[in-house]
């Protein structure tokens, strides 16, 4: 695992070099490029020669020495303008010593002690335009910058390793372990612990829930042979067949909830007109169970989300709603706005749910009471497919007693 580890750094450490060399050459490429021939430096250069001639031709001296005064406060470096033989036609001094610096090159900076020399010629050769001064970094310059960058990704290259070279290691040991015989060593799998076990507990769930209309349908095929009423033996076995199809297209849903996301289809929805759309679908539960919808909206609400998942969601919700109404009571629905949240409410007037039990109704084939089967309490994933659904739109579902009745809210980011 040592080796393992090693060679992670090493690769890490290598590409980081490689990077840092890349970068390295393209910049002093591009710097050749900018000051040199043809580049826009140059360009400058002769930009400024061409002005000092002129002005030195129209204005004399005087009017030279400004220019040139100028030049050094927005450029930096001391300008000076010479004849072909090195004499300031400014100041009239000897510049001839920065002159032999270029011997002959003009357009290209040369090193003079600890300062740099550019020379540019006129176009008739009788006059250059001299810069020299000291350069405002070097190379070297970024030297420190480089250091620390380098001493940074290490440090990074080194967590990376560790973070991967570790759980290796362990498991090199335990199978080191098991091979001496030591048959009770395991790898401790810490990140997927509970992922693990709450596959594991929706997996008895699933098997729970399947095992009693499986054995109806066994019962029922078998009663097919001796049955009297055929047809009534064979309307049980569709029945049941039914209540299977609605299970796996619930624990369909389920998975399809959490699955994928860059399969999921969000477009601009009106979360106001959803809602009635799911009223209006709902309206066969509420009439079956004797209830009916009472409906405020704040007006059209927009969100962005996949419209059958929130459609199932709102769906769910109102017919849980539906299932524990009273006859004759009315499901308050609500939907509104607030700090860039929609929300939308819908509270019954049945007899709730035990605060102790509040924080599980959204978890798959959960129901108040443990005795009921889907025949009599559902499936117990309604809820469960509204919160996935939800939490799917980096939303959140909440419920509360709401004396009577149960509240439950979906409030999603708009």
């Amino acid at each position: 695992m040592r080796t393992v580890f090693a060679k992670i750094l090493l690769w890490c450490f290598g590409t980081l070099v490689l990077s840092l060399g890349a970068y390295l050459f393209i910049s002093t490429g591009m710097a050749s490029r900018i000051s040199g021939k043809g580049g826009p430096f140059e360009r400058t250069v002769a930009f400024q020669m061409d002005e000092a001639e002129g002005i030195y031709r129209s204005g004399g001296p005087a009017a030279l020495g400004s220019y040139l005064r100028k030049l050094q406060i927005y450029f930096g470096p001391e300008h000076f303008f010479t004849n072909a033989q090195g004499r300031d036609l400014v100041t009239g001094e000897d510049r001839s010593a920065l002159l032999a610096t270029a011997r002959g090159q003009y357009n290209v900076p040369h090193a003079l002690g600890d300062r740099m020399v550019f020379v540019a010629a006129s176009q008739d050769g009788a006059y250059r335009l001299i810069a020299t001064g000291r350069p405002p970094f070097t190379r070297w310059s970024f030297l420190p910058y480089y250091g620390l960058i380098l001493l940074v990704v290490a440090l990074l290259c080194w967590m990376l390793a560790v973070n991967i070279a570790s759980p290796l290691r362990e498991m090199a040991h335990t199978v080191e372990r098991f091979g001496r015989g030591d048959l009770s060593a395991r790898v401790a799998l810490r990140r997927r612990e509970t992922l693990l076990t709450a596959e594991r507990r929706l997996l008895q769930d699933i098997s729970h829930e399947l095992r009693s209309p499986l054995a109806r349908l066994s019962f029922a095929a078998e009663l097919t042979k001796t049955a009297v009423d055929r047809n009534a033996a064979a309307a049980r076995i569709a029945k049941e067949i039914e209540r299977l199809t609605n299970l796996v297209g619930a624990l369909v849903e389920v998975t399809r909830v959490e699955g994928d996301p860059s399969s999921r289809r969000t477009e601009h929805l009106d979360l106001d007109g959803l809602v009635r759309e799911s009223i209006d679908d709902s309206r066969i539960e509420t009439d079956a169970h004797g209830c009916r919808f009472h409906f405020e909206s704040d007006g059209a609400l927009p969100v962005r989300g996949d419209r059958e998942l929130l459609r199932r969601a709102i769906e769910n919700v109102l017919r849980n709603a539906v299932r524990y109404a009273p006859q004759g009571s009315a499901v308050d629905i609500r939907v509104a706005s607030a700090a860039g949240t929609a929300s939308i409410s819908v509270r019954d007037f049945g007899p709730g749910v035990p605060d102790e039990m509040l924080p599980r109704i959204f978890e798959p084939f959960f129901r108040v009471d443990g005795s009921r089967d889907s025949q009599t309490g559902g499936l117990g994933l309604g809820l469960a497919i509204a919160h996935r659904a939800a939490r799917a739109h980096r939303g959140s579902i909440s419920a509360e007693n709401a004396g009577p009745g149960l509240r439950v809210r979906i409030e999603i980011p708009q």
